[in-house]
Formats: structure tokens, C-alpha cells, sequence
């Protein structure tokens, strides 16, 4: 009997329906204690709060895209539920609609303590048979969905007629012939049909990207100093960027491994929590994150006790910036080795999300007024939002989802002893977050 954890992907463009599933799995009579990981795309947590009252422990990252800095969250909440074996039978991980699933998948390959652990299940694609002819020609995230998926489940059906459903499952068939289809009214499907895949497909992925076990890393490039003691500085002019993050770290003194073979744990400590140094600055060796401020050149100090090898890791390639290492007479000091890494996949810079928090209850009329004014000025510009909301003389809190145009409400958990509040999480592309944090707080009762 295999023993190790097995491990379900829910992923789906924006609004197909992933949290609506993921309800039903924790809702049904299986039987299954489900530990549940959800990835967000933001600065604040959303899902949690959306995901039903369950027994089943729920953890967040929400540091941005899942195949960059997230996979090291990916990773570290991974080891630290192996910790726990006897706490749960199985873990659902729920992808933002903005991610690649590819790059998760292959944490559950290209890492050692992670394979001999868990077992990938299956990839479970969600996808909204109203909206997503508009997102098959100008989405390669819409498209990667799908074609890595095992289980592709048609939701929302129910909007469209046979014709055009007939119309969809050929377009998804031309993208990936071996999954199952499963067409669905609210994410309505047989649980185990979902859950019980029977083990993710390696050879289709490969065949899909033959690159698919070259791990990606959020850092492009990589050097090899030999520093002396004393004062080194890293001096950086201004480029396409307005801050960098890097991370000095210390090597063995009996020898220079391979940076590709250091990169696996440096890119683990680029998961945490940055700390800002602005232009000017000094950096300690080790494995913490720091972010230098490019608005204007910068000079970065280190300062050592004693001389050794330093791996520079950097979020952009050295010529970006003209980066140079420097000893404390000014003489430059050159790389001993270098490696560019290959990021893999790039990011529309105009998508971002906004994410806003406020104190106190709505009212439900000027809410509305909101809405429909957003709606109608910003929805093409809106892919997603969601939110917790506190309207006055409600006990209950307001749960909200939006796609584009379209815009859904329901009445949540009461809200009891705790103190009310609004979050809200907007994704879309060249969001004003001033015009929309000012304009909701014009919605206080």
C-alpha cells in the first residue's frame, strides 16, 4: 500500500468555480480528514474566509504567483504537514486563476523530501463554459489549465446551450485528448470521480514541456565572489526595475559547489519575508532576502569578519543594472562563476491585485451604487474579485464574487463576537487602488 500522501491540484481560470468545488468536497460524507493549501494572488487572504466552516485546516499563501516565490511557501508548509501524517488523509491544493499549474506539479517531482512524501493525485481543471471562448486565444495560463489537466470539469453549463457546449469540448479536446471531461451545474460533480484520479500524468506532461522537471526560480542570475574581509560593496545604477531583491549566501570553504546545485536552497529562503534596505544600505551573508531600491544608484555594504566564496543570487541578470563588486579600495572584483537562470514564464506587468481592508459597516444602498458604477466604468478591466463584507443590519456576513461583468452575493457565517470588517480583493489589469479604496470607504453607513 502506498503511503504516501496523496495530493489533489484545483486550479481554473478566474471565477470557474474552484472554491464552489472545493466546498463540496469538504462538505460531502467521505469519511476523509483534508488538509487545504490555497494560493491567492495578493497581499491579503480571501479564500479562507470563503471556504466553509470545516474541520479541515486551511493554509494561505498569498505572496503572488505559485511557480515564483509561493512554491518555497509551497514547499515549507508541505514539510511541515509531514510532521503532522496522522492529523489528515489527504491535502487539496487550490491554485489563483492566475497560475500556471505546471510549475506545482513539479514541485511534487524535482524535490526530494517533497516526493518521498507526497503522491500528485491529479490535476482537476475548473473551467466556466460561459466565459471561456474569450480566454482561449489571449490566455496562456487558460490554456496551460487545461492542457495539464487530468479532470477537466465543464462548469456552468446550465448558461450555455448543447450546441455551444458541443463547440467547447472540441476546443478543449484539441488542447488535451486524454482528460476526462466532466460537465457540471455549480461545480455539482461525483466527489470521488475528482479526488480519486489515480495518480498525475508524467509522460503527458513532458510531452507538453520537456522542460517540465527543470525547476524555475524567481532569481536570474547567480555569481561566485572570493571577498575578503573587511568592507565589500555592491554597487547597482537604476534600470528596468524600480527594486531588486538578492541574497548573499556563504559557501562551504573546502570547495565551490555548482550554483545549480545551491539554488534549490537558496530559492527555499527567497520564499520568506524580504527585508528593505532602500539605496543605501548594508547586507549581512546569509539566507535573508533583501530588496534594494532602484529609483536611484545604489552602493550596498558588506561588511565581513573574514574573508571566503559568496554566491550572489539576483532577481535580474547584472547587465540590467550594471552591478559591481567592489573591495574597500575601490578595485573591482570580479565573478569567479556565473549562472543565468531561465525564468521560464513572464508576467503581464498591467495585471496586479488590489486588496482593501477597512473597519466599520456598509450601507447596503450606497454599496450597491458602488457596484454598479464599477460594473459599468472598470468591469472589462475587473477579471476577478471577492470579498467579506459587514452591511449594516445583516448579522451575517455578505460573501461576494464577481467575473467581468457579472456579479453574485450570498449570506456567509454569522459574524458573532468578532469584530466586523471589509475585505475585498480585486484582480484585473491597470486598477486604480486610491480611486478604489476611496470610493468603497464613501459606502460607510
Amino acid at each position: 500500500m502506498d503511503s504516501k500522501v496523496p495530493v489533489t491540484i484545483l486550479t481554473g481560470f478566474l471565477g470557474s468555480g474552484k472554491t464552489t468545488l472545493l466546498n463540496r468536497i469538504l462538505s460531502e460524507s467521505h469519511g476523509l480528514r483534508i488538509a487545504v493549501i490555497e494560493n491567492e494572488f495578493g497581499e491579503i487572504g480571501i479564500d479562507q474566509d470563503m471556504v466553509i466552516n470545516a474541520d479541515e485546516e486551511v493554509f494561505e499563501m498569498n505572496n503572488g504567483c505559485i511557480c515564483c516565490t509561493v512554491r518555497g511557501d509551497l514547499i515549507r508548509i508541505l514539510n511541515n504537514l509531514a510532521k503532522r501524517r496522522d492529523k489528515f488523509d489527504r491535502i487539496v491544493l487550490e491554485t489563483t486563476g492566475l497560475a500556471d499549474p505546471g510549475p506545482v506539479a513539479q514541485t511534487f517531482f524535482v524535490d526530494d523530501d517533497i516526493r518521498d512524501e507526497f503522491k500528485l493525485e491529479g490535476i482537476v481543471t475548473l473551467v466556466d463554459a460561459k466565459h471561456v471562448e474569450q480566454h482561449f486565444d489571449d490566455s496562456d495560463e487558460v490554456v496551460a489549465q487545461i492542457a495539464f489537466a487530468d479532470m477537466i470539469v465543464l462548469n456552468k453549463c446550465d448558461l450555455i446551450n448543447n450546441e455551444k457546449q458541443h463547440q467547447i469540448r472540441e476546443r478543449i479536446t484539441a488542447l488535451n485528448k486524454m482528460a476526462k471531461i466532466l460537465p457540471a451545474e455549480m461545480a455539482n460533480v461525483p466527489i470521488p470521480k475528482v479526488l480519486d484520479i489515480g495518480g498525475f500524468d508524467l509522460d503527458r506532461a513532458l510531452s507538453i514541456n520537456d522542460a517540465f522537471l527543470e525547476p524555475e526560480y524567481p532569481f536570474e542570475w547567480a555569481g561566485v565572489y572570493s571577498l575578503p574581509a573587511g568592507k565589500n560593496v555592491l554597487s547597482l545604477e537604476t534600470g528596468p526595475d524600480p527594486e531588486m531583491s538578492l541574497i548573499c549566501y556563504p559557501l562551504p570553504n573546502d570547495g565551490q559547489p555548482e550554483l545549480t546545485d545551491v539554488a534549490e536552497a537558496v530559492f527555499r529562503y527567497w520564499a520568506n519575508a524580504p527585508t528593505s534596505i532602500g539605496s543605501v544600505g548594508k547586507i549581512d551573508p546569509g539566507v535573508s532576502r533583501w530588496v534594494v531600491d532602484l529609483n536611484q544608484r545604489a552602493e550596498i555594504e558588506l561588511e565581513l569578519s573574514e574573508g571566503g566564496s559568496f554566491a550572489l543570487f539576483t532577481e535580474h541578470t547584472p547587465e540590467e543594472f550594471n552591478s559591481v563588486m567592489k573591495n574597500a579600495g575601490g578595485d573591482e572584483i570580479l565573478p569567479l562563476k556565473q549562472h543565468y537562470f531561465d525564468a521560464g514564464h513572464t508576467h503581464d506587468d498591467t495585471v496586479g491585485s488590489v486588496a482593501l481592508e477597512i473597519e466599520g459597516d456598509l450601507d447596503s444602498k450606497k454599496l450597491n451604487d458602488w457596484f454598479s458604477v464599477l460594473l459599468q466604468t472598470e468591469g472589462p478591466n475587473i477579471f476577478r474579485m471577492k470579498g467579506i463584507l459587514s452591511v449594516k443590519g445583516s448579522e451575517e456576513r455578505m460573501v461576494f464574487q464577481g467575473v467581468h461583468m457579472l456579479f453574485d452575493s450570498q449570506p456567509g457565517e454569522l459574524w458573532g463576537s468578532e469584530p466586523r470588517h471589509n475585505r475585498l480583493v480585486f484582480i484585473g489589469r491597470e486598477l486604480n487602488e486610491d480611486y478604489l479604496q476611496e470610493t468603497l470607504k464613501l459606502c460607510l453607513a
